[in-house]
């Protein structure tokens, strides 16, 4: 049994790293991810959130989860494809990780 679901957008942070250094051919994946995250998380716990993930990508890319709605300033785009207000959102949350 899972023995610590609840995740710190810290600990998703090093999951993701992790995931990115230790493939599904890794000896000992989940342990290693497990130890890469830190604060307690079992191997079952990295494990269960990586199916989690799994299952969360295959809903958005069926299209069953809505992309979300930004405002966009003017009601237009600049020619990168996104509003200068969606770029300053990313780079607000991505400094939050």
């Amino acid at each position: 049994m899972a023995s610590n679901s609840t995740w710190t957008p810290q600990q998703n942070k090093k999951f993701e790293n992790a995931l990115a250094i230790y493939d599904k051919d890794t000896p000992d994946r989940w342990r290693n991810l497990a130890k890469a995250v830190g604060g307690g998380k079992t191997e079952e716990d990295v494990k269960i959130h990586y199916e989690k993930l799994v299952e969360d990508i295959k809903r958005i890319e069926s299209g069953q989860v809505p992309l979300p709605k930004y405002n966009k300033p003017n009601g237009g785009h600049n020619n990168k494809g996104y509003s200068f207000n969606d770029e300053e959102q990313r780079l607000r949350y991505l400094k939050l990780q």
